[in-house]
């Protein structure tokens, strides 16, 4: 459940610092990828270095680097999944309830948009302590998740509840976690990204300009949901999170073939490739040599992959896509019905920010009964939650 997560470990000054080693070892054992950020004191109690060459990847403690370059705190949260704040001291706990913000941590939790899990490490007396007990119920009320404490020895030499559960039962809550609340959990879910190519000769192709980032953050997303994704990505140097099952093809009709091989066991098909209209009618097998002042090669029609699972569909959940330049909406209604499909998302070459390459999208989803939604210009990983979540409410229908 962990494989192609992205967990920022949170490490704060309290002696149970040194089981971060271990935690982060445990996480990467896991499929995780694993970013720490650590409170300047907690350098006291273990080496940003160890933890920097375990989670292979540069461990932050400070608003600035030595050069003097700004750590930007809003990157660092919303890079993660999710945010683990084990061991979190009595004094961080504090300053999460309050909402003080004096060092990197928690600038960083501040302003997380991921599930926050915590893991609270003092001796017995502090945790039982009313302030102790109020700062959780709070913390807890800002949608943070507990991960309790565990009974034994303290560093006092107290016998009793306070101290950090260990790393193996961190990391044993976290995949419960998500096994329990993966929305799309159990669902197989089949994903097109990217464009395809399609050869005139072994140098030339008709292509698009299509990177696949949308198809790639759908992916990504259905798949932290808990769903089995499978993603037939064409021709792009991008590649989806290691939980993502990924099938690279070149052309339509590779794309094609997958597609109709694993659709009949699908739950749910987003077709969001920019799958080439045209293709050469015929394939020249040495490099076509300019010799003419005019070149004419015979176009023919690809398959229409949506066309065609639309014609298969039984109890699939089918989605299309649409880039248009003008009458969008009219557009994508007639392809719902030509195509079968449940509902389509649309946008427009007219609206900045939107359409290929780029990092934002704007989209409008139609649905089978013709109803509108329309949504802002937004980051594609945020487009691709709106997606997902408009899914989960059709499926609920």
């Amino acid at each position: 459940m962990l494989k192609g997560k992205k967990i920022l470990l949170g490490v704060t000054a309290g002696i149970a610092a040194y089981k971060a080693a271990n935690l982060v070892r445990l996480l990467s054992k896991k499929g995780a990828e694993v970013k720490v950020i650590m409170t300047p004191d907690a350098q006291i109690f273990v080496s940003p270095h160890t933890l920097s060459v375990l989670s292979k990847n540069k461990v932050e403690t400070d608003f600035f680097t030595t050069e003097k370059e700004w750590n930007n705190h809003v990157h660092i949260a919303l890079w993660a999944d999710v945010f683990v704040i084990a061991p979190c001291t009595a004094n961080t706990l504090a300053k999460m309830a309050t909402g003080l913000c004096d060092n990197l941590l928690l600038a960083a939790y501040l302003s997380a948009r991921c599930k926050v899990y915590v893991a609270p490490a003092m001796d017995m007396d502090m945790y039982h302590h009313p302030t102790s007990q109020s700062n959780i119920q709070k913390i807890t009320s800002f949608g943070n998740i507990i991960i309790p404490p565990e009974n034994g020895e303290l560093a006092s030499g107290l016998y009793g509840e306070g101290r950090m559960a260990e790393p193996e039962n961190i990391v044993l809550f976290l995949e419960k976690e998500f096994e329990t609340h993966g929305s799309f959990k159990g669902k197989k879910v089949l994903i097109t990204a990217g464009p395809t190519y399609e050869e005139i000769d072994p140098v030339r192709f008709i292509g698009n300009r299509s990177t696949g980032k949308m198809g790639i953050a759908l992916a990504n997303a259905f798949a932290h949901e808990g769903a089995d994704v499978t993603l037939i990505l064409g021709p792009t140097h991008l590649s989806p999170d290691n939980s993502v099952t990924c099938i690279r093809v070149e052309s339509s009709n590779e794309m094609y073939a997958h597609c109709t091989e694993l659709f009949k066991n699908t739950d749910i098909a987003i077709m969001s490739a920019a799958v080439a209209d045209y293709k050469a009618a015929e394939y020249s097998h040495q490099k076509i040599k300019k010799k003419e002042i005019d070149l004419q090669i015979k176009l023919t029609k690809t398959v229409d992959i949506l066309a065609e699972l639309g014609k298969q569909k039984k109890q699939q959940c089918l989605i299309g896509f649409a880039l248009e330049t003008e009458n969008v909406v009219e557009y994508a209604k007639q392809k719902i019905k030509a195509k079968n499909l449940d509902f389509i998302v649309a946008n427009s070459l007219q609206d900045a920010g939107a359409g290929f390459a780029g990092n934002t999208n704007k989209i409008s989803i139609i649905d089978n009964k013709g109803k509108v939604f329309e949504y802002g210009l937004k980051s594609k990983e945020d487009v691709a939650k709106d997606i997902l979540t408009f899914t989960l409410n059709f499926i609920k229908k």
